[in-house]
């Protein structure tokens, strides 16, 4: 029989969430109870939280895990500040945001180690670089997010703005206003919507944001209260999500397999293609560059530069208190 993944869901995690144990077991074998709080819904973009658990390797590193899936348009925060969560994955872009509105989170992880939105068009669109947007309509989900963060960093790369471009709202169905022709190019993630827009029959280009700018993307995130009074706790959660992810990049086949028991949508045969497809384009973004789960200071500085110019933070951040290497595995 498959081992069933220990899975809350939204508003019923913040329901059953129980305080959290002390941190790093008592030395008798015991393991610690922490909740990983996990953004949008199953999907296998999680599978390193998923190969960790099902593997065993929360469990070796000591600590008894539920993961939180908070769905969509839930408070990103709200579960980890509430004291519901032991750290949850977010991106940098989040993370310095949330400092700039004095909430003490720090990231120490990074498990994404490329931004993960690009710029797609047709592939026999007129648009050959991002200078060619000029004149043409974007579509994104809205004026939020990693999306709306990307497309700004694109047009600075080619000396653009907002001005110089149309900005259509369309909500989350860029693949269906691109095949639609009702954008001629949206904003979306590189291991997300090309597949979908491909299989619908229309061939992309992809125009990714890591290529132009340095942004951090998603990794491991706690407060600064829980790094300070449950170090194992954090130190064991990192070393076997890290795990997870080195596994999935080796065995991609089983990492689909192990996460039919997590995403409730891997039903089919056409699902498990899909799932793969989706895999196939994530793995690369979880390679490491360095050390695994190291931060690169020049990435923070840049991001940090990036933000204060377009506004997304007016408050002095003082970013040796945002991110720490110094909960990695040595």
């Amino acid at each position: 029989m498959r081992r069933r993944g220990r899975i809350l869901t939204g508003i019923v995690a913040l329901l059953l969430a129980l305080p959290l144990a002390a941190c790093g077991g008592d030395g008798d074998g015991e393991l610690t109870d922490v909740t990983i709080g996990l953004s949008f819904v199953p999907n296998i973009q999680f599978a390193p939280y998923y190969i960790a658990d099902a593997k065993g390797f929360y469990e070796e590193a000591g600590v008894n895990v539920s993961l939180n899936h908070h769905g969509v348009g839930a408070d990103l925060f709200a579960a980890l500040v509430a004291g519901q969560e032991t750290m949850m994955m977010a991106g940098g872009d989040e993370v310095l945001q949330a400092r700039g509105n004095d909430v003490p989170l720090v990231y120490v992880a990074e498990i994404y180690t490329q931004y993960p939105v690009g710029l797609i068009v047709p592939a026999d669109s007129d648009i050959m670089s991002i200078a060619g947007l000029r004149g043409h309509t974007v579509g994104i989900p809205g004026a939020y997010g990693a999306n709306y963060i990307g497309l700004l960093a694109l047009l600075d790369s080619a000396g653009l703005t907002e001005a110089d471009i149309t900005v259509e709202s369309v909500g989350f169905t860029q693949a269906s206003a691109l095949l639609a022709g009702h954008v001629d190019a949206v904003m979306g993630y590189v291991n997300n919507e090309p597949i979908q827009i491909s299989k619908a029959g229309m061939e992309v280009r992809v125009f990714p944001v890591s290529d132009v700018q340095p942004l951090v993307s998603n990794g491991l995130v706690a407060l600064e209260e829980t790094l300070s009074d449950d170090r194992d706790t954090i130190e064991a959660i990192v070393a076997a999500t890290l795990r997870g992810a080195q596994y999935a990049i080796d065995n991609p086949d089983e990492a689909v397999e192990i996460a039919r028991d997590y995403v409730p949508t891997l039903t089919t045969e056409e699902n498990l293609a899909d799932a793969r497809a989706v895999l196939d384009a994530t793995l690369p973004m979880w390679e490491p560059t360095g050390a695994p789960g190291e931060s690169e200071p020049a990435s923070w500085e840049s991001m940090l530069a990036f933000f204060e110019e377009y506004g997304f933070v007016t408050a002095e951040i003082d970013l040796s208190e945002v991110y720490s290497n110094d909960y990695l595995p040595d």
